[in-house]
């Protein structure tokens, strides 16, 4: 289930920023409503001189040092042009000025003008892009929850999928004794970060919980203590469980490098038949290890279906 980013306002931003960023209104207190919709932030520099080709109004504008000391020395009349033309747009959520010693006057009567939040932080601007960019990558990345069960092993994030009753909770319960981390179980949230990344958290209200069928809801915090949860890791690798029948395909050799996607990223996917007797958990395990080898850029079905090429080929 595929969803948007809930609607986030500069008034949010203030609201819950402001100590943090340490944010102070100067003007267009009437334009807290409108909504931040992108994550990208921009610094404004060529617009702020009246150069106005690919100019990225739906961003947050941050002023800087640089385009402060534009304002305060180049001729108003020039700044004041550039400022209108640059914010006539309605697409602008607001404009932030990192700490400066002088207050450009033509700046805030622009923002005053044409209806934009004027913000003031005290943070150096490269303290402030990297902080509010992680609040608008929190805030803004697409999520899509998805049934399953989520495990931190050695490292890496394992989403375990499959028909309900199939064994995804008991899985995860004997990795749990096996020292891996559970993140979520039942309902898996997933965003899409920058750089392709898949992160997995558990819904508020399900955390550290588990649900063992002919068990109930067991605390896994209460049970095997707090080192035995994690809050969220990156998931790599999904792994679905599938009933075994005798019809059943399944890959032999580990050559089959198939996959699935989740909100546009492609992560690598294997398919486990379940029948009695099978360990699952160290199977999973396993699975787990192998990926991160792969990782490192060693892939065992590979090297072992290359051996047997060049075996063939070497005259007896």
């Amino acid at each position: 289930m595929k969803r948007s980013p809930k609607d986030f306002t500069v008034r949010d931003l203030l609201n819950e920023q402001k100590e943090n960023l340490k944010l102070e209104l100067v003007a267009g207190d009437k334009a807290l409503q409108r909504r931040i919709s992108v994550r990208e932030l921009n610094r404004p520099g060529l617009a702020v001189s009246g150069f106005l080709d690919h100019f990225r109004p739906e961003r947050i504008q941050i002023i800087g040092i640089g385009e402060q000391a534009y304002c305060l020395k180049a001729p108003k009349r020039r700044v004041a042009a550039a400022l209108d033309a640059m914010l006539k747009s309605k697409d602008i959520p607001c404009i932030i000025m990192t700490h400066c010693p002088q207050m450009p006057e033509v700046l805030t009567a622009a923002c005053q003008k044409h209806g934009v939040a004027l913000l003031v932080s005290n943070l150096d601007t490269a303290t402030l892009v990297g902080e509010l960019s992680d609040v608008l990558e929190e805030r803004l990345a697409p999520v899509t929850t998805v049934h399953g069960v989520l495990v931190d092993i050695y490292g890496l994030g394992v989403l375990i999928q499959g028909d309900p009753g199939i064994g995804k909770s008991e899985c995860a319960l004997e990795l749990l004794k096996r020292g891996h981390l559970l993140v979520a179980d039942d309902a898996v949230e997933i965003q899409h970060r920058h750089g392709g990344i898949l992160r997995g958290i558990c819904p508020e209200p399900l955390k550290h919980y588990l649900e063992v069928r002919g068990l109930g809801i067991i605390d896994v915090k209460m049970l095997f203590g707090i080192g035995a949860i994690m809050d969220h890791t990156r998931i790599e690798l999904s792994i679905h469980l599938a009933p075994w029948q005798a019809h059943t395909e399944c890959d032999r050799t580990g050559l089959d490098d198939k996959k699935t996607t989740i909100l546009g990223v492609e992560i690598p996917q294997i398919r486990i038949p379940v029948s009695p007797g099978r360990n699952l958990a160290v199977i999973i395990e396993v699975a787990a290890l192998s990926q991160r080898l792969r990782h490192r850029g060693y892939f065992a079905a590979e090297v072992f279906n290359q051996k047997l090429i060049d075996r063939m080929r070497t005259p007896r």
